[in-house]
């Protein structure tokens, strides 16, 4: 399918307040989500590699051992088994980009 609303796509809240709609290619995962303030996201890491656009809001996003604040516009790139966390400021809508797919969000 070539074209995709993304407000047809099921929503699925994966952790507490992380809302997402989710696309899956050969070679990608995307995922839309709605984060509500306040909600963090622990700690985790996973094999894809994977890119965070801020589109609305503000979100604190530490990769690594560096932190920063996430204002729209602004992405984050992380590495393939790069620990990562956040916590969002403010209501926020947010795009990850993983390469390769996450099958662990197909589900």
């Amino acid at each position: 399918m070539a074209f995709i609303k993304i407000s047809d796509l099921p929503e699925k809240e994966r952790v507490k307040g992380y809302f997402s709609r989710v696309i899956h290619t050969e070679h990608m995962t995307v995922a839309y989500w709605t984060v509500k303030a306040g909600s963090p996201m622990p700690q985790h890491s996973h094999p894809s590699e994977q890119v965070t656009t801020l589109i609305e809001g503000s979100f604190e996003m530490v990769v690594g051992e560096e932190k920063r604040i996430l204002d729209p516009g602004i992405a984050a790139t992380i590495p393939s088994g790069v620990p990562h966390s956040g916590i969002s400021i403010t209501d926020c809508r947010i795009i990850d980009v993983f390469s390769p797919p996450r099958d662990d969000m197909k589900s």
